[in-house]
Parts: C-alpha cells; sequence; structure tokens
C-alpha cells in the first residue's frame, strides 16, 4: 500500500469511527447511542497533539444521517438526501475575486501531498489534499488510488464553461453537494485546503497544459 493510500486508509477509519461515535446518547432512532459503545471510546482513544478525540464526534445533520441509514442498511429516502445535497450546495463559498484557476505544479504538489491535520504534523501548516490516494490524477503512474473516478482528461472532456468552473469547484469544496454521503473531503468548508490551494487544484484538472489533460 502506498504512503497515500495509507494515509487516506487511516483518515477513512477514523472518519467511519467520527461518524459512529459523534452520536449522543439517547433518542430511540440513534443506533449508536449506547453505553457500551461510548465506554469503548472513552477506553480506546486518546488526544495526541493536534488530532483530539472530538474529532469523533459527529458535527452536523449529513454526518448523523449517512452514519445511521448505512447502519441500518437501508437506503436513504431521496427527500433526505436532496436535502442534504441543497444545503451544501448553498453553503459553497466561491472565490471571491471571481478567478478559479491557479497554478497547476503547486496544484499537483498538493493532490500528491497526504500530509496535514495528523498528530505529528505542525499546527498550522498547509495541508495536503491527497487526491492520488483515491484518483488517477496523472497518466502512466501506477500508484494513484482507484476508489474515486479517474480525474484523467478531465478538463479535455469537460471544457472550461462557466458552469463546469463552478461545479468543479462545489466538488472540491463540499462533495456532498451533488452525492450525500459522500467519502470526498470536504476541503473548502472544512478547511483543509485555503482558497489558493483549491485555485490550484481546480488548475490541475482544468488547465490544458496540465499533465492531466496530455
Amino acid at each position: 500500500m502506498n504512503k497515500f493510500a495509507t494515509s487516506v486508509f487511516a483518515l477513512g477509519a477514523v472518519a467511519l469511527l467520527g461518524g459512529c461515535a459523534g452520536m449522543q446518547s439517547g433518542g430511540g432512532d440513534n443506533p449508536f447511542a449506547t453505553t457500551a459503545f461510548q465506554t469503548i471510546l472513552k477506553k480506546d482513544f486518546s488526544s495526541k497533539g493536534q488530532a483530539k478525540v472530538s474529532r469523533l464526534k459527529q458535527t452536523d445533520a449529513t454526518q448523523y444521517e449517512c452514519s445511521k441509514y448505512a447502519y441500518l442498511g437501508k437506503p436513504m429516502p431521496e427527500t433526505v438526501s436532496k436535502g442534504i445535497e441543497s444545503k451544501a450546495l448553498a453553503s459553497v463559498v466561491y472565490p471571491a475575486d471571481g478567478r478559479y484557476l491557479g497554478d497547476w505544479k503547486e496544484g499537483l504538489k498538493i493532490a500528491s501531498d497526504g500530509k496535514g491535520m495528523q498528530w505529528n504534523d505542525k499546527p498550522g501548516t498547509p495541508n495536503g489534499g491527497n487526491c492520488l490516494a483515491c484518483h488517477q490524477v496523472v497518466p502512466n503512474d501506477p500508484s494513484q488510488g482507484d476508489i474515486g473516478p479517474s480525474l484523467i482528461g478531465y478538463g479535455k472532456l469537460r471544457g472550461s464553461s462557466q458552469a463546469i468552473l463552478k461545479y468543479t469547484w462545489a466538488r472540491i469544496y463540499d462533495s456532498a453537494s451533488f452525492n450525500a454521503c459522500s467519502f470526498m473531503p470536504p476541503f473548502g468548508a472544512h478547511r483543509i485546503l485555503t482558497e489558493q490551494q483549491m485555485k490550484d487544484v481546480m488548475a490541475l484538472l482544468l488547465d490544458p497544459n496540465s499533465p492531466v489533460n496530455k
């Protein structure tokens, strides 16, 4: 398993546990609100550096609903999923200057970097996007992941219309805008990446000079 996949696996495990752990006790529709489960969390997890146990607590209704229906093995009602998506899309913050593309070379560095927000990372340092852990981004690179769709030829296939720019930005900002229970981190909504970093990743995907589109 490459370093990017390893990092995303660890983050995914925490996210899954977070999906369960954040459920507070009480409420008949809460499948995770058991004393035994909460006891296990308190016993087996501890804060270290900037990686606090508080990360295991769910912060919004989206996490709760996605965890609940996954646990129950039932499809989420369309009214619920569409509500989540509409709320996420309405919360997307687009570039204040109206410019969506930065430097694709910097974007490639961000997409390849899996560091950030871990206990041994220095707080305040820029995070990576770790995109290559889940997506094929650069042609003929066997170290890339295949959890998400391939992004090779993204801009070449879709162009760079205003609609595509806004769609791609929203996908990166919070993928729940289009898929309520997306596994993709909400890079903008949770401030994982800065606006400039998102612009650089946008350039990686859409700039005709980027290796993605060669």
